[in-house]
């Protein structure tokens, strides 16, 4: 257990640079200066944060980003150590370092639903998750946010893992899919079913929000943040919340302002580059921005148990809370 553990520490969109130091607590006025792993490289899909840069709100509330988008160590980790006071991470990769001891603590949901998607050929007739029974998935491995969605997707039909064969095929659905190497694939639903479709294939999709709701990413910090800096946390909160709902309300000025910040996206396919962030808006859109579901959170508890990957339930009023969001 305790390797699939690691795995997934490791596998999920958390694997981050080496930090330098995220700066002590400024005199008045003064700008703080923070590192932010994102877990990922630069994308259409973080349009929030790059609006939130370029109308000024990170700014307003006295930070300055560094977006840190390299893969060579965990941001779940440097936040839990107290190297970094912020860092993107899914609602599972909370509980898998709360298992481990590590103080940190999810503090807004970015992602109101959990982004994983089942990508078939269309003329397998996969239109519910009953559906995959007997089915060979690739994914990119036996970690991360594809595993659990698939996990959780099998288990919302009463299916084992055992009832289907997990095939990892690395970060490679997209081309895997299209090559016909594999015709059932796990990815993310503002990805490589968009992608795929692009390229003409005739697909099919079962999104793992629709049979299960789970925490998905959000942003984290640590109890030491949460006891000595409550209003850089509220100051962030407020930031971030400002750029996602000016991402929704104008998608088309979200894309110019991400064109500064992602190299080359200007350059890509803007039809499919739109389609990216407008199916990634529908993944972030709440009554109140930044809200955790405690029933997501209840969800996802119970299916890392069950999945063995904690020992037991965490405490979840020490995993999330809602005290800092707009």
């Amino acid at each position: 257990m305790l390797k699939k553990l690691v795995y997934l520490m490791l596998g999920l969109v958390i694997g981050l640079s080496a930090c330098g130091s995220s700066g002590s607590a400024n005199d008045a006025g003064a700008i703080r200066k923070i590192k932010l792993p994102m877990g990922y490289i630069p994308n259409i899909q973080y349009a929030p944060f790059y609006v939130a840069i370029e109308r000024g709100y990170f700014a307003k509330e006295g930070i300055e980003i560094e977006f840190d988008y390299s893969f060579e160590t965990d941001g779940v980790a440097l936040v839990g150590a107290g190297e970094l006071p912020f860092a993107v991470a899914s609602g599972e990769q909370v509980l898998l370092a709360r298992a481990q001891g590590l103080p940190v603590v999810y503090t807004f949901a970015w992602y109101q639903q959990f982004p994983i998607s089942v990508i078939s050929k269309a003329d397998l007739n996969i239109k519910t998750p009953a559906d995959l029974r007997g089915k060979t998935i690739g994914l990119p491995g036996l970690f991360g946010a594809n595993y659990i969605g698939l996990q959780a997707l099998l288990f919302s039909a009463g299916l084992a893992p055992a009832d289907v064969s997990m095939e990892a095929i690395g970060f490679n659905q997209v081309e895997v899919f299209a090559a016909g190497q594999k015709d059932v694939v796990v990815g993310y639903a503002g990805n490589e079913p968009l992608v795929l479709r692009s390229q003409g294939l005739d697909v099919n999709e079962l999104r793992v929000a629709d049979y299960v709701q789970l925490t998905a990413n959000g942003i984290i910090t640590n109890e030491t943040t949460i006891a000595k800096e409550p209003g850089l946390i509220r100051a962030f909160s407020r930031a971030l919340a400002q750029g996602i709902q000016d991402t929704i309300a104008n998608p088309e000025e979200a894309y110019t302002i991400s064109t500064k910040y992602v190299e080359n996206l200007a350059d890509q396919n803007k039809d499919l580059q739109m389609q990216i962030l407008n199916t990634s808006i529908e993944f972030w859109t709440a009554d109140r921005i930044g809200y955790s579901d405690p029933q997501a959170w209840e969800n996802m508890n119970n299916l890392l148990v069950k999945m063995e990957l904690i020992p037991a339930p965490q405490d979840l009023s020490k995993v999330f809370t809602n005290e800092f969001i707009p």
